[in-house]
């Protein structure tokens, strides 16, 4: 679903800056460390990163750099943005670095399970350290050359992570949707996807989470009494899930429709939750004659696979297991999964009775793959999780000059910081009414909610006091 709307939002993008701007960024490759905390291991990969100098005043203008997460990184991130805009007014350098073994930056046999071990979190921010020693050599800056760092979802951690563990290097970090809160189970996702289906502010409805609990349960009957061949046909699925673990994946990718329109909602994903909703309440145009709430799935996976151009529901669950142990894939699966594994969990479960689908997402299902995929034994997640809060001090972080930014209907929100710390920071968080993920990133359109209009203006407001502070201090 991630990989599919940063396409939708890219080729939008590609088509405004087309429209509007001429710019053409500089592109480039620096050699890192594999390992930058082994002195002994001198093999290096190849990292991908753009500049954009059109706006930026030579002298003591700031720098702005955005961070890429677990994906490609595109030239538009030095281009079009909410930090390209503020890039603009302040005179500011664009720079923009891809994550190592993702995109571009990885070396040909980089996705070989033995060689992951040099993916992490902690090796990602000594990357940025590098790069900022790098680009501050090559356009001769110095300390009158402020930067401020930009990311979103786990670049948006990365980007508050590089200001704690690099204060000397930047001065302040916006730092959108971030989860900073490592968390094996997670099952507080689907909590707060029912209760953002319930929020009448964007379309939801207490009768519109009813309907989709009651028909999570139904098809789940359905599969358990022997149905497979007529659900899978309903579904559109490209093989019959006679297997357990292809009924679980069915009852995922069904799950993944609601929990991809709540996260990335009015963000060009099929469905909003408003028409979501009004079709599982049988209020939309579509919906004209009474239907069970079964049929009303079946019609709305209908529209999902025409509008996404889906040609059938894949819910073969080997299938999933070969995609993951694919070592030449384009994809990111294979590295963010791993992750997982080794640094977050995030693990979106629906044991918990809150959740409004099917029961068969456990702890258990999911973290089997680490063992199977990566031999990293299921018991050793936890020690991985709590060590990553260890090291980055979770979602009480003790760093000033950090803005965290979170949309209140993401389920994302409830690993940030969502709150202000009169002993840290009383001026740190911006929590946007009705938005969705990483929604204040994006440039400001006339037909965005006025929450997000004045988020962007708050944003905009502190790190003009960020600039204005550093440019005063000795």
């Amino acid at each position: 679903m991630k990989d599919h709307v940063h396409k939708i939002q890219e080729a939008r993008i590609k088509q405004r800056v087309t429209q509007t701007s001429s710019v053409i960024p500089k592109t480039g490759t620096i050699h890192q460390p594999l390992n930058h905390f082994d002195r002994k291991d001198d093999k290096t990969f190849p990292q991908k990163f753009f500049v954009n100098d059109v706006y930026w005043q030579r002298s003591d203008g700031p720098v702005f750099l955005y961070i890429g997460g677990e994906g490609p990184l595109s030239k538009f991130s030095v281009l079009f943005g909410h930090h390209v805009d503020m890039a603009e007014r302040h005179g500011a350098l664009l720079v923009a670095l891809e994550h190592r073994f993702y995109g571009q930056s990885i070396n040909p046999d980089g996705l070989e399970t033995e060689n992951l071990r040099d993916l992490s979190s902690q090796q990602a921010l000594v990357d940025l350290a590098a790069f900022h020693h790098y680009i501050s050599q090559r356009f001769s800056l110095s300390h009158k050359n402020t930067w401020i760092s930009f990311g979103g979802s786990y670049a948006g951690a990365l980007s508050a992570w590089l200001r704690g563990k690099f204060p000397h290097l930047i001065y302040g970090a916006v730092a959108s949707s971030a989860p900073v809160q490592a968390q094996l189970d997670f099952s507080s996702y689907n909590r707060v996807v029912g209760h953002s289906l319930m929020n009448e502010a964007v379309g939801g409805s207490k009768k519109c989470v009813a309907e989709v609990k009651g028909v999570f349960a139904a098809v789940e009957a359905a599969l358990l009494m022997g149905n497979e061949v007529e659900v899978g046909k309903d579904f559109g699925c490209c093989e019959t899930p006679f297997k357990p673990e292809d009924k679980m994946e069915l009852l995922q990718s069904l799950a993944d429709i609601f929990m991809g329109t709540v996260q990335y909602n009015e963000e060009g994903v099929a469905f909003s939750i408003a028409e979501l909703c009004d079709i599982m309440t049988n209020k939309s145009e579509q919906n004209k004659l009474k239907e069970e709430a079964y049929d009303r799935l079946v019609k709305l996976v209908a529209m999902y696979r025409a509008r996404e151009k889906v040609p059938c529901l894949d819910v073969s669950h080997e299938k999933l297991v070969l995609e993951l142990r694919n070592t030449t894939a384009t994809s990111s699966y294979r590295q963010w999964f791993y992750q997982t594994c080794t640094e977050f969990g995030f693990y979106q479960t629906c044991e918990d009775t809150s959740c409004p689908f099917s029961r068969m997402s456990t702890i258990q299902s999911q973290t089997e793959l680490c063992s199977r995929i990566f031999d990293i034994p299921q018991d050793h997640l936890p020690v991985h999780v709590d060590f990553t809060n260890q090291y980055y001090g979770g979602n009480r972080p003790q760093t000033q000059r950090v803005l965290y930014v979170n949309g209140n209907i993401d389920p994302w929100t409830e690993l940030s910081v969502v709150w202000n710390d009169t002993m840290v920071d009383n001026d740190r968080v911006i929590l946007i009414d009705g938005t969705a993920h990483c929604r204040d990133m994006n440039s400001d359109k006339s037909m965005d909610r006025p929450a997000l209009h004045q988020a962007r203006k708050e944003i905009g407001r502190r790190v003009a006091v960020w600039l204005k502070s550093a440019a005063l201090a000795p």
